[in-house]
Formats: structure tokens, C-alpha cells, sequence
């Protein structure tokens, strides 16, 4: 069910005590206006993100919480989206309409986002706060792996508390350890490294502030089964929706916006979920770099390049890495080909300078004739690591 129109005023036509869950992602205090095109540029979605002031902004959010809460089950819980310009006023809000005992966690969802030369911290995260109506809400135990540094082998022995409160493991009386018969992984923690909707994701429909999937479906599985009912009084572009009809859950949908009702009724149709290789394959699989090469990166102070055959590196100046590609010749590779790599893989970004550092003099044979491509000015080949050093300073003086 998707309704258009103040969520305030929906909200009051829905039955108490019928949701099982309420995710919202209101608008945020940025006193902005949120603005964003599709890929094709055929179409532009804004809202604005501008209030009079914090006390018009916070009454706005409590007027529509007390009607959350309304119609929330007893085992229902409700999950608030909210960033740092007002999350502590948010805070207090829920603490007044749902209880101070009913809260259940502060959930960090954190991200990787391009940097920026704004004074400050990067704001790399936003909050999520996980209330219940009642103590006898709906909760699923969610387990995740074990950290690489867990001593695996460790982890099924038994623990109990010697006669001073610690914690020990528990001994058979022949000597040997007690193990526990099975270990289900790691429990689901308030902090969830979910990579932000990449530019070019199949999901991403170019609405501001549009949520990843992957997201709002670990939201829906921790607190709901199937065919529970899924509230969303700020639904945006559907992704709520979305996730909740892809998990086989009912949902409802409001939306004061006519392009939102528009876009959320179309993703229904065609549900577009983009895994995340991140999550899947996990951060190691993004590092595959030599090991000696990085030593040697390492060296030559600069910034190592993963996934690259043609760049190794981007050599460093003071505390910047500037765009100055590098490229060490492998033990096993001809200085000809080494050339070519780094050729192909730079010719296109207009860098001044492109540096390649020898390891050997290995020749081609006549079977491949890589030497036939033409190598730009701008190359410059040094003869050893050592050389590269005592006079890093010189060769990039004209940079």
C-alpha cells in the first residue's frame, strides 16, 4: 500500500497497534535543499531540508512519532534515520514518546565517501536509533564471522568465573578443556559497515539521499518475519518498499512528494538490488598488490595502487600523494613491457610526469615485440631503486 500525502495526517488512518515495524527517514536538519538528476539527466528530484528553526523542526518530528507509536504492535519496534545536526534533539524525542527503558541501541552505519578540503572531520557516518514499543519486542539474532585476529581454536572452550569473578576456561577433571558443541559466529553489533549506493549502481535512481538496499534489509530482518507489516511514513524513493517486498513482508508507504509516490511505484515493479563485492568478497579481495612492491612503495614513500597492472603507486610529496603515477619493473618483467603498462594505463589522464623504476635488463626475445610502442617525453626511467632515492628531490623539481 503506498499512500500520498502528509505523513501526519496518514498515519492517523492507519489501525493502532497494527504495524509490526517503522523505519523513517525523515528530513534531516541540513537547512538545504536537497537536489539530485538521474543518470540520463531526464529527470531531477528536491525537497528541502530548511526550517524555521530547531524547536519547529523538533515539534514536527514528535507530532508524527506520537503516531507511530499508535500504531505499533505491542512486539513492534521503530528505527530512526537521522544524521548529526540534530540527532541529540531526535534522541530526546524518542526517549519522551517511546521510553527511556525502551531503548535498544544507538546503530552507526558507517561508510566510505570521497574526501573533500572542508575544515574538519569527514563526516563518514549517520545514525540510526533502534527503539521497542513494549520490553516484548521481536528480535532475530543475526551472527556475522568471526574478525581474521579471533583465535578460532580458542572460541569453543568452555569459560566460567573462578572464586575472584574472572573469567577462566573450564577444565575436565582428567585436565583437558570443555568444549561448547557449536558456535553460531559473531552477534550482529551497533556498528554496520555498509558501503554508501556507488554513482554507477544499478539500484541508485538519482533520488537525494537515497538509501542502500543492503541496509533497510538488515533493518527488516532483525526485528520482523515474514509477512509482518513494514511502515515507512517518509518513503522517498521506495527503497523501504523495496527491501520489504524482496524479503516477502507487507509494506505501507507514505510520501508527501508526487515524484516520490511516482518512483517508489515504479522500483515496485521492477525491484533493482545491487549486491555490494565489498560485503560479499570482502576488503582482502581489494588488496592484491605484491607484497615486494609495497615494500618498495613503501621505500620510496608513496601511495600504493591496488587492481592496476600498469600503476604500482603515486609518489608523495610532504604529507600529499600527488599525481606523479609510478611503476616498478618486476623481476620477471621486461623493461619493454613494463614501458607499455604503464603507457596504457596513464596515456589517457594527462599526468606531467610518469615515472618507471628499474630492477633488471631483461630483453624481449623476437616471439613478442612489445618495444614497438611509442614512449611519451614524459616517461622518465630510472636505473635502480637507490638512484630513484638520492635524487627524488631533483626529478620532480619541475612538477
Amino acid at each position: 500500500m503506498i499512500k500520498q500525502g502528509d505523513c501526519k495526517n496518514e498515519l492517523k488512518k492507519i489501525e493502532s497497534n497494527s504495524i509490526d515495524l517503522i523505519y523513517l527517514d525523515p528530513p534531516f536538519f541540513t537547512q538545504k535543499k536537497q537536489s539530485q538528476k538521474t543518470r540520463d539527466n531526464s529527470r531531477e528530484y528536491t525537497f528541502d531540508d530548511s526550517w524555521e528553526s530547531i524547536e519547529s523542526y523538533k515539534n514536527y518530528i514528535e507530532e508524527r512519532l506520537l503516531e507511530c507509536n499508535r500504531v505499533l504492535k505491542n512486539t513492534g519496534s521503530i528505527f530512526l534515520h537521522c544524521d548529526r545536526s540534530a540527532s541529540h534533539y531526535l534522541r530526546i524525542a524518542l526517549d519522551n514518546i517511546f521510553g527511556v527503558n525502551n531503548f535498544q541501541s544507538e546503530i552507526i552505519w558507517t561508510y566510505k565517501r570521497w574526501s573533500n578540503a572542508k575544515k574538519g572531520l569527514l563526516n563518514a557516518h549517520q545514525v540510526i536509533y533502534f527503539y521497542s514499543k513494549t520490553a516484548d519486542f521481536k528480535f532475530n539474532h543475526i551472527f556475522e564471522d568471526y574478525s581474521p585476529t579471533t583465535n578460532i581454536d580458542q572460541i569453543f572452550q568452555k569459560r566460567m568465573r573462578d572464586e575472584n569473578g574472572k573469567t577462566k576456561y573450564k577444565t575436565h577433571v582428567d585436565g583437558g578443556y570443555e568444549l561448547i558443541d557449536d558456535k553460531k559466529g559473531v552477534p550482529l553489533s551497533d556498528v554496520w559497515d555498509i558501503p554508501y549506493l556507488n554513482p554507477k549502481a544499478n539500484e541508485r535512481v538519482g533520488y537525494p539521499t537515497q538509501k542502500p538496499i543492503l541496509l533497510l534489509e538488515k533493518v527488516i530482518q532483525l526485528v520482523t518475519n515474514e509477512g509482518d507489516i513494514v511502515l515507512d511514513p517518509f518513503c522517498g524513493s521506495g527503497t523501504t518498499l523495496v527491501a520489504a517486498k524482496l524479503l516477502n513482508r507487507k509494506f505501507i508507504g507514505i510520501d508527501i512528494s508526487d515524484d516520490a509516490i511516482q518512483l517508489t511505484q515504479e522500483r515496485l515493479k521492477n525491484p533493482i538490488r545491487t549486491d555490494s563485492n565489498l560485503l560479499k568478497n570482502g576488503k582482502a579481495s581489494y588488496l592484491n598488490q605484491d607484497p615486494e612492491i609495497l615494500q618498495i612503495l613503501k621505500v620510496i614513500d608513496a601511495t600504493p595502487v591496488q587492481r592496476n597492472k600498469g600503476i604500482d603507486g603515486f609518489l608523495k610529496i610532504g604529507n600529499s600523494a600527488k599525481p606523479i603515477p609510478i611503476k616498478i619493473q618486476r623481476f620477471d618483467e621486461t623493461l619493454e613491457k613494463a614501458k607499455q603498462l604503464l603507457t596504457q594505463a596513464s596515456n589517457k589522464n594527462g599526468f606531467k610526469i610518469r615515472i618507471l623504476i628499474k630492477t633488471n635488463n631483461l630483453c624481449e626475445t623476437a616471439l613478442f615485440d612489445f618495444g614497438q610502442a611509442v614512449i611519451p617525453k614524459d616517461l622518465l626511467v630510472v636505473e635502480s631503486i637507490n638512484e630513484f632515492i638520492r635524487n627524488k628531490g631533483k626529478m620532480i623539481s619541475t612538477f
